[in-house]
């Protein structure tokens, strides 16, 4: 496959993961009713999908850097596909939440692959520009998911949302399936079993319970002491799922941080949005989405023009700047009436999103090596997933004190963020070196030397030499 085919194979698999979302929110009030379900079991249509997914990203992208990005995409699209015809089919509730879960599994390895593909097609130095393009489309694909999920819900019933991811499915997922591409070398260590189990239920426990009403404790408190096991667990390993390489980077760590913070702040602040348009205004759902369009144009316009910036501010200020977009963004929508004050809320909150998007993005795949670039895709999309679970929980826990209080709030979520920021690279294509391992947690044979995890006690990051740093989770020269 080509550079062409390959960005938009990945383009494909990023839309319709974005379409099914934003559409099945329309098709919920009419699934619900013609099968007789109850609220909570339609809730349980998007949580059994976020569970799956959330769990399994960072070991669907392991498995793709070990047997092939290509191959694992093609996996993943065709599931994808097929669980989405099932659920067009599909008989009863408990049929359509059984298959969503199928769905998120098959989801949790196709995202990943999405963005291993285009590390390990095109240079490092050429990554912001698909990137980019990449981001622009999810953010079409948003813009457009409500009116496509409308009228196909509107003229053929909510079963027809789920029909339309079949063929994109086909023509994207068998020519990488007939074509797969050899996995990078170095890439074939063993599998951390243990560690994907151990990811999985803090993971799982995490999200679940973030999107319970209300939130679990229990479920929390289980997700905590799993995660403890599992940095106990990768410190001792041979192989670990989470390879120093990629862990142990500042720039990686902050990059992720940042993807959790600004997407907790922005999908927060969306669910209280609804409130405001609706509640507060007294807008109709259809102005409702008119009012907030701008949002999905500057998402759309800043992640073309990303690129530009990159190249002329470096990753930390571009990061930095959009950030703090974002934040003021929110800021505004607090004390917005009018449409025109509106309009620029939402147009602050696109900007920096679609900035922070392929900016950070760019920093966690850039700074991966093609071996570990699925693992890196996996954390990504981890982040994506886990913030607007965190933002929606505050929001939700905030509401009874009002929505300005609820968005001032996340305004400050937002903030947090730009601190972070001061880890990242300083130019476009500057290397981050590796957080060094304690004397009693050093890094296993294979995979650095001493440079592994974070030590308990902190110690300070150090960038290595040309020629010391670690390729891969193998030393290597450049």
């Amino acid at each position: 496959m080509n550079r062409r085919w390959t960005l938009a194979s990945s383009v494909a698999g990023a839309v319709v993961v974005a379409l099914d979302g934003t559409v099945l929110t329309v098709a919920q009030p009419r699934l619900q009713r013609e099968l007789g379900a109850s609220f909570a079991e339609v809730q349980w249509t998007s949580t059994a999908y976020l569970v799956a997914v959330a769990s399994l990203l960072v070991f669907a992208g392991r498995l793709g850097d070990r047997y092939g990005q290509r191959r694992v995409f093609a996996l993943g699209m065709l599931g994808f596909g097929a669980a989405s015809a099932a659920i067009g089919g599909a008989p009863g509730m408990s049929w359509v939440i059984g298959l969503r879960a199928a769905q998120g599994v098959f989801g949790a390895l196709l995202q990943p692959a999405t963005l291993g593909m285009l590390r390990a097609t095109y240079p490092p130095d050429r990554l912001a520009g698909p990137l980019a393009v990449r981001t622009a489309a999810i953010g079409l694909a948003a813009a457009a998911g409500p009116l496509v999920g409308g009228a196909l819900v509107t003229g053929l019933g909510w079963r027809a949302v789920f029909f339309v991811n079949v063929l994109p499915a086909l023509v994207f997922g068998l020519p990488a399936l007939l074509r797969p591409r050899r996995p990078a070398a170095g890439s074939r260590t063993a599998l951390d079993v243990p560690g994907a189990v151990l990811l999985a239920v803090t993971l799982s426990c995490l999200v679940h319970s973030l999107t319970a009403r209300p939130a679990s404790g229990a479920g929390l408190a289980v997700a905590a002491v799993t995660a403890a096991v599992l940095v106990r667990h990768e410190r001792r390993t041979a192989s670990p799922l989470l390879p120093p390489a990629v862990v142990g980077s500042r720039a990686v760590g902050a990059a992720l941080g940042v993807l959790v913070v600004v997407s907790a702040a922005l999908f927060g602040t969306l669910f209280v949005a609804t409130y405001v348009l609706q509640h507060r205004l007294g807008l109709d759902p259809l102005d409702s989405s008119l009012r907030s369009l701008p949002l999905a144009v500057l998402m759309v316009a800043s992640a073309a023009l990303c690129p530009v910036l990159l190249r002329r501010y470096g990753p930390r200020r571009t990061t930095a700047g959009a950030t703090a977009l974002l934040a003021l963004g929110v800021l505004a929508l607090s004390g917005a009436g009018s449409t025109p004050a509106l309009g620029c809320a939402f147009a602050l909150l696109g900007a920096g999103f679609g900035t922070v998007m392929v900016a950070a993005t760019q920093v966690v795949v850039r700074q991966a090596e093609v071996a570990v670039a699925g693992v890196a895709g996996g954390l990504q999309q981890t982040a994506l997933n886990v913030g607007p679970a965190i933002g929606v929980a505050t929001a939700t826990a905030l509401m009874g004190a009002g929505t300005a209080t609820a968005l001032l709030t996340l305004a400050a979520v937002g903030v947090l963020g730009v601190p972070l920021t001061r880890a990242l690279p300083r130019a476009d294509g500057e290397d981050d070196g590796v957080l060094p391992a304690t004397d009693g947690d050093r890094a296993p044979a294979g995979t650095g030397g001493d440079r592994g995890l974070l030590g308990a006690d902190g110690v300070a990051s150090i960038t290595n030499t040309a020629d010391e740093r670690v390729h891969g989770g193998v030393p290597g020269r450049r």
